[in-house]
C-alpha cells in the first residue's frame, strides 16, 4: 500500500500525462517556488557536493533568522507621566500607552488602551480603560459608564459621583499582559525563545505530519493531483483563492442580515466547513510538495 501511494504520488507530481497543459521545459520553470529556485543546486555538482550544498544554504536560512531575530531592539516603554486635558474638550480624550489625566471637562468621553484614565475633573461620556484602570479622585464627575478591562476602577473613600443610570463593567485579569501588548504591539508577532516555545513548535510540527501523513495514505491520488496544480497553476490557484475568500468575506454577512435564519445559519456552516477543510487540504498538499522537493 505504500509503495503502491509513492508510486502514484511520484508519477502523478513529476509526469502527469493527463494534464493539457504539460510541457516539460514549462513545468521546469513554473513548477518550483521562488525560495526553492533561489536554494536550487547547481548542475556539475557530486552527490554529496549537492547534499553539502543544501544543507549550507539550509543553515544560512537558520542562522539569518537567529540574527534577523537578535537584531530587533527591544522598544522600552515611555515613563508614564500621564497627558493632562485642560479646558472644555467636545471630543474623546484618548491615550495610546499613556495614561491621560482630566482636569478640565470632556463631553464626550474618555478611553485609554494600555495605560489608566484619571478623572479629577468632569467626563460627561463614557470612561474606558483596556490594559489600564479607571481612577475617579474626589470632587470628579462620570456621567456615562465604567468600562475597565485587565484593570480596575478606584475612587476615593466617598461615594463616587455618577450617574444614577450608569453601570460599572470591569474584567481584572491579564492587567500586565495586555498594558505591554497595547504599548508594544510587535510583541505579539516577536517570538520569544524558551524552552516552552520550542516544545509548542515541535509538537505542532509532529501533529501536522501526523495529519498529513494519514490524508496522504487516505486519499494518494487526490494529494498528488493538488500537489500538480500547485506546481503547475500557482496563479490560477492563487486568483481562486482570492476569489473565494471575497466571496465568503462578503457573502456570509450578508446572508446573516437578509436571508431567513435557518438558510443563513446553514450558509455560515457550510462556509465555515468549506474554509476548514480548504486549509487542512491546503496544509497537507504544501507540505507534501516540499516534502517531494527535499527527496529530489
Amino acid at each position: 500500500m505504500g509503495i503502491t501511494s509513492a508510486l502514484t504520488v511520484n508519477d502523478l507530481v513529476l509526469h502527469n500525462p493527463y494534464d493539457p497543459f504539460h510541457h516539460p521545459k514549462r513545468d521546469a520553470r513554473l513548477g518550483t517556488p521562488v525560495l526553492i529556485q533561489l536554494m536550487s543546486t547547481p548542475a556539475g555538482l557530486p552527490r554529496w557536493g549537492l547534499r553539502l550544498y543544501r544543507a549550507g544554504g539550509l543553515l544560512l536560512l537558520v542562522l539569518s533568522m537567529f540574527v534577523a531575530i537578535q537584531g530587533q531592539v527591544a522598544t522600552s516603554s515611555p515613563a508614564d507621566d500621564p497627558y493632562l486635558v485642560e479646558g472644555v474638550s467636545d471630543t474623546i480624550a484618548y491615550g495610546l500607552g499613556r495614561s491621560i489625566k482630566i482636569t478640565g471637562t470632556v463631553k464626550n468621553g474618555a478611553i485609554a488602551l494600555g495605560a489608566d484614565v484619571i478623572v479629577q475633573g468632569t467626563v460627561e461620556g463614557d470612561v474606558a480603560a483596556i490594559g489600564g484602570s479607571v481612577i475617579q479622585l474626589e470632587g470628579s464627575r462620570i456621567g456615562g459608564d465604567v468600562i475597565v478591562i485587565g484593570g480596575a476602577y478606584r475612587h476615593g473613600n466617598e461615594a463616587p459621583n455618577r450617574s444614577a443610570s450608569s453601570t460599572t463593567i470591569m474584567y481584572a485579569g491579564y492587567e500586565q499582559e495586555l498594558r505591554n501588548m497595547m504599548r508594544n504591539p510587535t510583541e505579539m508577532v516577536t517570538p520569544h525563545w524558551s524552552a516552552r516555545y520550542v516544545g509548542l513548535r515541535i509538537l505542532a510540527v509532529l501533529f501536522w505530519f501526523v495529519v498529513s501523513l494519514a490524508l496522504t495514505a487516505a486519499m494518494p491520488g487526490t494529494i498528488s493531483l493538488g500537489i500538480a496544480r500547485l506546481q503547475l497553476t500557482t496563479v490560477r490557484v492563487a486568483i481562486i483563492g482570492f476569489v473565494a475568500a471575497a466571496i465568503i468575506g462578503a457573502g456570509v454577512p450578508f446572508s446573516l442580515h437578509y436571508f431567513p435564519t435557518a438558510l443563513s445559519a446553514l450558509i455560515g456552516l457550510l462556509a465555515l466547513l468549506l474554509i476548514v477543510v480548504a486549509g487542512l487540504f491546503g496544509r497537507v498538499v504544501i507540505y507534501a510538495a516540499t516534502g517531494r522537493w527535499l527527496q529530489r
